[in-house]
């Protein structure tokens, strides 16, 4: 789930930054700062959007840099349980595939690939007993979160595709066409009977 959050903190600007304007200095030291990280209870940080405000600068003896109280926003990820998340096969393996979320990777099981039983194929695809569906790098899917953990102070993020609605998107609009036709074929049905029904009140 994308947040916008604000925080209040106090900024270490490296000596390197001192030339710039105090706003600017700020601002880059922030983006080298916030690159790339992660906090379990803040997420992930996708950008700087804006800083708001940028107090007086305080020294600290025996370091040479400069601490500016600051308030700014940030544009964060967090993954939540249950969570529908849309991304990128990026890896196949014989126990299942990992996926590119545009923001972090999340782990797919070989078991939770499809409803059907599944087996890692020559061609470094997983291919469904009786569907004969092939899940392979490159492939486009909709999966759930269904567990996150932080063991070892590394996030992993486990997925599902066995849920309806779920799963690459060829199969999904596969599913979501015999569905529409099953509908139509059961209201047509419906329609033949009820006139069938009609017929024979008017013969009485």
């Amino acid at each position: 789930m994308f947040y916008l959050i604000e925080v209040e903190d106090y900024i270490r600007v490296e000596p390197k930054l001192f030339g710039l304007p105090t706003l600017e200095s700020v601002e880059k030291q922030l983006r080298e700062t916030y690159a790339d990280y992660y906090d379990k209870d803040v997420g992930r940080v996708i950008g700087i959007v804006d800083v708001l405000e940028v107090g007086e600068g305080v020294l600290i003896p025996g370091d040479g840099a400069t601490y500016y109280r600051s308030r700014f926003k940030l544009l964060v990820w967090k993954p939540e349980l249950q969570e529908l998340v849309y991304g990128i096969v990026s890896e196949i393996t014989n126990f299942g595939a990992f996926m590119d979320l545009g923001v972090m990777k999340g782990m797919i099981h070989i078991s939770q690939t499809m409803d059907d039983y599944v087996s890692f194929s020559k061609s470094d695809s997983l291919v469904g007993k009786v569907s004969k569906r092939s899940l392979k790098q490159g492939d486009m899917c909709v999966a759930r979160i269904v567990a996150i953990s932080h063991k070892g102070g590394e996030l992993k993020i486990g997925l599902t595709m066995r849920q309806p609605g779920l799963g690459k998107l060829e199969w999904i609009k596969e599913d979501a066409a015999k569905k529409n036709k099953a509908v139509q074929k059961e209201a047509k049905e419906e329609e033949k009977a009820a006139k069938g029904e009609k017929k024979g009140g008017k013969k009485k």
